[in-house]
């Protein structure tokens, strides 16, 4: 099986094809292109390496129609935390039993939205919530979020959400007064989980609450080990050691059969985000200004770039995310051979000092009105992207190849991913889109 950064490169060039297309008709704006091949890929690989678990897809993380879309005819869950992405999935005409409400501190009025919407399934991890879900969702089906160990991760979130293992059973009690429906437990071991451990000591921590619940006569069959899994392709921990290890202690702890040879009734579900969006989506923007400036004490230069788009916008991963980003020049081999290299900093277009996308990068001198592009950043980007300073948020393009194309017309939900893809619906003019002539690939704006 080639390796995700081998096959990163050998889809490279119909992605830059779209870039070099679409600045070649004058756009001078930031924008994205999607790779929609990425997003079944990695579909199927999860479907391979861990057959047991159904993913249920953060919506947070990128809630592109094209993601959302190609997901959800892909039969795939979704994890949705408020109000409004619960109705963007719903208009999708996905299922209410395929949404879990995974946002442990909720809105009343968001509460009684759910039930209305006959969206049962919802976590919790403190006892105020239990008395909201009594008095507006009685009937909802219930996942106790755990606190775990997530000091492995990039992102935290324990020290926000998720109940004391060693108190789990106060909790459990209090929702059998209340009379409420406790079906599973869940836990999240953080996003940009830097170690497969993780997974496995949460899941065993997961296992003796959930047998508590039992013992307690509660109905427990869902277990949701979170997100945290890896999307792009140099991680410190692969995905492939994530799964090993998740599939382990799932056999360990959740076995599929008992000891009976019967085939068990839990459900094993995942909330991953950027496991799917982060590869998927290529950044690409312009560099509007350039300043040379002399650092003596050094005895070098050094170059200030400032792009289109910024930390205000896409780059606010930095920030919230921790994220590293790699700005590449948009630039043949010929131009890279003879260019000279500085030192570089790159910022971003808003009038504030903080909005500094890299310092101490070495880059090919640039000219202002040629691009970067930023390869892997759909996790966590355009989704919490603002408008800051006027600065308007990245288009999106589409890179679809002819076989994905023929893939993705025989989806069920095919007349909305080609509203999405803005391309015709029927057959006939279908065949006509796919004689593009440049390497069979098929630039969809």
């Amino acid at each position: 099986m080639k390796s995700m950064k081998y096959e990163k490169h050998m889809r490279g060039p119909s992605v830059h094809h779209t870039i070099k297309e679409t600045i070649a008709g004058g756009l001078e704006d930031p924008f994205y292109v999607v790779e929609v091949e990425d997003i079944l890929r990695k579909h199927k690989n999860w479907l391979h390496k861990m057959p047991r678990i159904r993913p249920f897809y953060a919506v947070k993380c990128n809630q592109q129609p094209i993601m959302l879309e190609t997901l959800a005819a892909l039969g795939i869950g979704f994890d949705c935390a408020s109000k409004a992405e619960i109705d963007t999935v719903l208009s999708m005409g996905v299922l209410p039993s395929n949404i879990i409400y995974a946002n442990p501190c909720k809105t009343r009025s968001y509460i009684k939205h759910a039930a209305e919407n006959s969206v049962d399934l919802m976590t919790f991890d403190n006892v105020e919530e239990l008395y909201k879900v009594a008095a507006l969702h009685p009937k909802a089906r219930l996942i106790l979020r755990l606190k775990v160990d997530d000091s492995h991760s990039v992102c935290r979130f324990s020290m926000k959400f998720g109940a004391d293992p060693a108190k789990a059973h106060l909790l459990l009690e209090e929702a059998k007064r209340l009379e409420l429906n406790v079906v599973g437990i869940s836990f999240h071991v953080g996003s940009g989980c830097e170690s497969a451990s993780s997974f496995s000591d949460a899941i065993s921590d997961a296992r003796r609450v959930f047998d508590i619940g039992l013992r307690m006569g509660f109905d427990m069959n869902i277990l949701d080990i979170g997100g945290g899994f890896p999307g792009t392709s140099d991680p410190r921990v692969s995905f492939d050691e994530i799964a090993f290890a998740v599939n382990q202690a799932l056999d360990k702890h959740f076995p599929a059969v008992d000891d009976d040879g019967q085939e068990t009734k839990i459900s094993i579900i995942a909330e991953p985000g950027r496991y799917y969006a982060a590869s998927a989506f290529t950044l690409v923007a312009n560099v509007i200004a350039k300043r040379v400036q002399d650092i003596p004490e050094e005895g070098r230069q050094e170059i200030m770039y400032y792009l289109n788009d910024g930390v205000y916008g896409s780059f606010n991963c930095i920030i919230f995310d921790h994220w590293d980003v790699h700005p590449k020049a948009l630039l043949s081999s010929s131009e890279l051979l003879f260019r000279q290299y500085y030192p570089s900093v790159v910022w971003g277009p808003t009038c504030d000092s903080m909005d500094c996308i890299k310092r101490d990068v070495i880059l090919p001198e640039m000219e202002v009105g040629e691009w970067l592009y930023f390869p892997e950043m759909g996790a966590y980007t355009i989704a919490a992207a603002s408008n800051f300073n006027g600065f308007q948020i990245p288009t999106v393009k589409y890179n679809v190849t002819p076989q994905i194309m023929e893939i993705l017309r025989h989806l069920p939900s095919w007349p909305r991913i080609a509203k999405v893809l803005d391309v015709p619906v029927m057959e006939r003019s279908f065949a006509v889109s796919m004689e593009h002539p440049v390497g069979g690939c098929i630039p969809v704006h």
